[in-house]
């Protein structure tokens, strides 16, 4: 990994979650390509039939507002048109129909970070699988524990004394003293 041409970390912020997809903007990759948004859109429509939807969409008004709302300051210049975003998938293909050593390059240590984010996401539901497990253990024992304390306390309750019956004189209720 020491010949990479750009960190990983670089292209890991450059990957977005759009309509339950991880993507990567056109202009981020043509720009990691070292090619023009135009040149590399270009290659793409000429080789459309690799690049199916859920390889590679167009954003919508909406979606481009939003996700330009999430930069602090803009970068974007006069876009004229609505960009497009690449899946995994999709950016896997774009070696294909951008085919240089240096776009070779980029694409590994592309796909390389697709795969550890994989990696994270897939550790972080396995850590929050086995926290909720944890948890329903704890209040399972939670409540074991509590019914020791409740016997515990009736143990430790004292006993109550009942009153012993009197042996001996009873004053009789209709007698009157005067």
């Amino acid at each position: 990994m020491g010949n990479e041409l750009v960190p990983e970390e670089v292209i890991e912020q450059k990957i977005f979650m759009i309509r339950g997809h991880k993507v990567m903007l056109d202009r981020d990759l043509a720009k990691l390509y070292g090619v023009e948004t135009k040149v590399l859109i270009q290659a793409v429509k000429r080789n459309i039939e690799r690049f199916p939807e859920d390889f590679m969409f167009q954003l919508t008004e909406d979606e481009f507002n939003n996700l330009r709302s999430q930069f602090v300051t803009s970068s974007w210049g006069g876009t004229r048109y609505l960009p497009y975003v690449f899946t995994e998938q999709g950016v896997a293909m774009l070696s294909s129909v951008l085919n240089s050593a240096i776009a070779i390059q980029v694409n590994i240590t592309i796909m390389r970070a697709f795969v550890k984010l994989r990696q994270i996401l897939s550790i972080n539901k396995e850590l929050a699988h086995k926290l909720a497990e944890l948890e329903r253990k704890t209040e399972k024992h939670n409540v074991e524990i509590q019914a020791i304390f409740e016997a515990i306390r009736k143990l430790m309750a004292p006993v109550p004394v009942k009153p012993k019956p009197q042996i001996g004189f009873k004053p009789d209720p209709d007698w009157k003293s005067s």
